[in-house]
């Protein structure tokens, strides 16, 4: 059974008044903002530039290839923050210096053991099926962790946990009037298939890509995984991040592109390039 925590955010915090539509600014890697039910919210943030290099524990890093859409100071005043795990593309040394402190941020237990240790405040942990509302005024989500799966068996122990993240936000009514589902960073795995299961209505997803490797051992969704999972989780739309930005990235864009048109569903797909913006009507 799943457990449901609450937050009540101030009124005032990262005033968004617009509940009719909503939009998806990506930034770059997985990082975006999402201007969805009143809320402002952003989303694994990375905002190292080309040449810099993110850590990614034991030793290892990966240099980045891009720079982001906007550096860290030109962000809108935020509601919250969605972590999907705690590697040093998804959290880097930028935001770790220059992300307010107090910034509520939902992740794993892991990452919020961490970022406590860095002097983040508002950590609220989740683990898979566990839930926290947010509230904000009239302006509520729910945020429930989804499963994830960050590499195989034989590396599973030397990486941190990740999740998913399900994002239900509510009219006026009570209602659920839109689904968002961001995969994190997960390969295709069995526990996928009870997403669907649970939420049989998504309205739009966030695939996190690139076929990252590293040692030649796959660690994101490639190309025919993201294919794969969108066959399995069927949300309306899919907009594709995480990908090109960085030396460990192997499976590029244009792969996946291929593999939807493979497939027949590039109908419902949406490409962005970084400082665009998907804009959208909410379901009434």
């Amino acid at each position: 059974m799943s457990t449901i925590k609450q937050i009540d955010l101030p009124a005032s915090q990262a005033v968004n008044l617009e509940t009719t539509k909503g939009s998806v600014f990506f930034i770059g890697t997985a990082t975006v903002i999402l201007r969805v039910g009143g809320f402002t919210i952003l989303t694994d943030p990375n905002f190292l530039h080309a040449g810099d290099h993110a850590h990614l524990g034991y030793g290892l890093t990966a240099e980045r290839l891009t720079n982001p859409a906007i550096d860290i100071e030109q962000l809108p005043p935020l509601d919250f923050c969605v972590l999907s795990h705690y590697h040093g593309d998804h959290f880097d040394q930028v935001a770790e210096e220059k992300l307010q402190k107090d910034l509520p941020i939902v992740t794993t237990e892991h990452a919020a053991a961490e970022l406590k240790g860095k002097g983040f405040t508002e950590t609220i942990s989740l683990q898979t099926w566990e839930s926290v509302v947010m509230k904000k005024g009239e302006a509520q989500v729910q945020i429930t962790s989804m499963p994830g799966t960050h590499g195989p068996a034989i590396v599973e122990a030397f990486l941190p946990t990740v999740m998913g993240s399900m994002l239900e936000f509510q009219n006026a009514q009570g209602q659920v009037s839109l689904r968002l589902y961001i995969t994190g960073d997960t390969l295709v795995r069995d526990d996928l298939k009870e997403i669907p299961n649970r939420y049989p209505d998504i309205h739009l997803a966030l695939f996190h890509l690139g076929g990252t490797r590293i040692m030649g051992i796959l660690l994101t969704m490639d190309a025919e995984q993201g294919v794969e999972a969108m066959q399995i989780i069927n949300p309306q739309e899919v907009i594709p991040i995480h990908y090109n930005d960085y030396e460990v990235f192997k499976s590029p864009l244009e792969e996946f592109k291929s593999a939807v048109a493979a497939a027949g569903l590039e109908s419902r797909v949406r490409y962005l390039s970084h400082g665009e913006t998907y804009e959208f009507d909410m379901p009434r």
